[in-house]
């Protein structure tokens, strides 16, 4: 599939028509139309909800991308762009992993099939993965910590969940000197030229 590419063979200059981006790269192809640079297949993964907090209160470890078990009508409301996971936090009950405390809101159209916004959602994992994550909660003192709620490539809802140790106090407190400190130097960097 071409975005109507236009080959110039008297200066060899290839114009791209494409209406997404008329100012992009085209890069010559074999049979001399060229391939638009807005073609490429890029990862089409909508994020939905970020957890900020996670990174500046918790030490993350390993991360692992889960599938939630969701209602109809939670995914409309997800596709709506309005969900949160900052309070959020997995937990494990009955060999199983769960998110709690997510809030997804209720979808207007929905009438009486709607969800209830805060209810407990059963997360998608291999079993290999779940008693991993249930040995690491139980014997090292860890946090199953929600980072990220997006829509991946495939359309599916996905979850980013960390394997966490919170942070002490002091912890905290170096992490934002570091980040000012970082913040300082670009400053200074871009004011010397």
């Amino acid at each position: 599939m071409d975005h109507g590419n236009r080959v110039y063979p008297i200066s060899g200059i290839v114009k791209c028509a494409s209406r997404i981006n008329p100012t992009c790269v085209v890069k010559p192809a074999g049979d001399g139309r060229g391939i638009c640079s807005t073609m490429k297949s890029e990862s089409k993964v909508r994020v939905i909800a970020h957890n900020r907090k996670a990174r500046f209160n918790y030490q993350i470890g390993e991360t692992f991308e889960v599938g939630l078990a969701l209602t109809g009508t939670e995914v409309k409301s997800l596709r709506g762009g309005k969900a949160t996971i900052a309070e959020a936090y997995a937990d494990s009950r009955g060999g199983e992993i769960w998110l709690v405390n997510a809030n997804i809101p209720e979808y207007l159209q929905g009438g009486r099939f709607n969800h209830a916004p805060k209810r407990v959602r059963k997360l998608l994992l291999h079993r290999r993965q779940i008693n991993k994550l249930i040995g690491a909660v139980e014997r090292e003192v860890m946090t199953l910590v929600p980072l990220k709620l997006y829509f991946n490539d495939k359309g599916r809802a996905k979850l980013e969940l960390a394997l966490a140790r919170g942070k002490k106090l002091h912890d905290k407190r170096e992490t934002e000197k570091k980040r000012s400190w970082e913040r300082e130097r670009g400053r200074l960097l871009r004011a010397k030229g």
